[in-house]
């Protein structure tokens, strides 16, 4: 094992932790030193215990060693090696319950969120610092072992900023991800499938009984008039302020939507450019929106290492009677 590889050699007793509330311990791999100080530094700030630091090289070699809690990967190009090492850390976070943050490029977007399909990680594209303290709120906001132990002023305020974004962003997740059943009332997204029409018969002895009447599957628009509609949404960030009319969740319906339509797949990094957002921020969005079963990952059956996004079957059956109904408005107005 390379030297590099350091075990930070500091004690629960000496951060202030009591016995049975020990900080959850982080490991940081990646080749841009500057970047893993930095995430050290903002990990040690949130109250996490440092644990194995080293290069993504290094990372091949850990497998015999628990990496902790939590794991933070920078990886901003892959080769086999790299795609190899991810693919094997997600199936260990995923079996030992470890929660993974991995930061890349848009460049790189499409194999590493192919090789993430086991462990529900987080993954960053060319993230600020804000982004990474944001990631690192979210584990410890879902992580019920996370444990925080006594900060300075400063730090609580640098924690109190920090829980502050995480709410904003969480409040705009819920609207997604509010109330999911389909039985509920006041869904953000009505899955369920058009209510059963009931229709009153006579039979030929006088007797009336009630048959279910059969419903017609509304069919998906014309793909060109979806992409119309979405040039019309990008063309308004000509005259106005783009954040003025962020709305991810529909951009990314209404370009899965085209799609499907199309009869094409689509790519995580395409579906991102779509969404008008940061990446980051679209990766979130679609985390919550499979989550909440509008959208689906299909696996690539020619290469295992690539995923596409698309609509659920229920968020098409959706989408189809949301522009029928468009479309019979249009025809009262006519």
């Amino acid at each position: 094992m390379s030297q590099t590889l350091a075990q930070f050699a500091v004690t629960p007793a000496e951060q202030g932790y009591s016995a049975g509330h020990l900080p959850l311990t982080v490991s940081i791999f990646g080749d841009r030193s500057a970047l893993a100080a930095q995430l050290a530094e903002d990990a040690d700030a949130a109250g996490f215990r440092l644990g194995m630091r080293g290069t993504l090289a290094e990372l091949l070699e850990s497998e015999a060693r628990a990496l902790g809690e939590v794991v933070l990967i920078d990886v901003p190009s892959v080769d086999a090696a790299a795609l190899a090492a991810l693919a094997r850390i997600d199936m260990r976070a995923a079996h030992s319950g470890a929660q993974l943050v991995v930061s890349t490029s848009i460049a790189a977007l499409d194999d590493v969120f192919g090789c993430l399909d086991q462990s529900g990680a987080q993954i960053l594209v060319a993230p600020t610092r804000a982004e990474g303290v944001i990631a690192l709120g979210r584990v410890l906001g879902s992580t019920p072992r996370g444990r925080v132990r006594e900060l300075s002023k400063q730090d609580r305020l640098t924690l109190l900023r920090l829980t502050e974004q995480v709410g904003q962003l969480a409040e705009r997740l819920d609207r997604v991800t509010e109330a999911p059943s389909a039985q509920e009332p006041g869904s953000v997204f009505r899955f369920q499938s058009p209510a059963a029409a009931w229709a009153g018969l006579t039979g030929a002895d006088g007797s009336e009984r009630l048959v279910r009447a059969r419903t017609t599957r509304a069919a998906l628009p014309d793909p060109r008039l979806v992409r119309r509609i979405i040039r019309q949404r990008q063309l308004r960030s000509r005259f106005f302020d783009t954040e003025l009319f962020a709305d991810p969740a529909w951009d990314i319906l209404l370009d899965l939507t085209a799609a499907r339509a199309e009869h094409k797949r689509v790519s995580v990094t395409s579906l991102c450019i779509a969404s008008a957002v940061p990446p980051t921020t679209a990766l979130r969005w679609i985390a919550q929106m499979t989550e909440a079963g509008l959208l689906e990952r299909i696996e690539d059956d020619a290469d295992r290492r690539r995923a596409f996004i698309a609509l659920s079957d229920r968020a098409a059956d959706a989408m189809a009677r949301y522009f029928s109904e468009v479309g019979r408005d249009a025809e009262r107005l006519s």
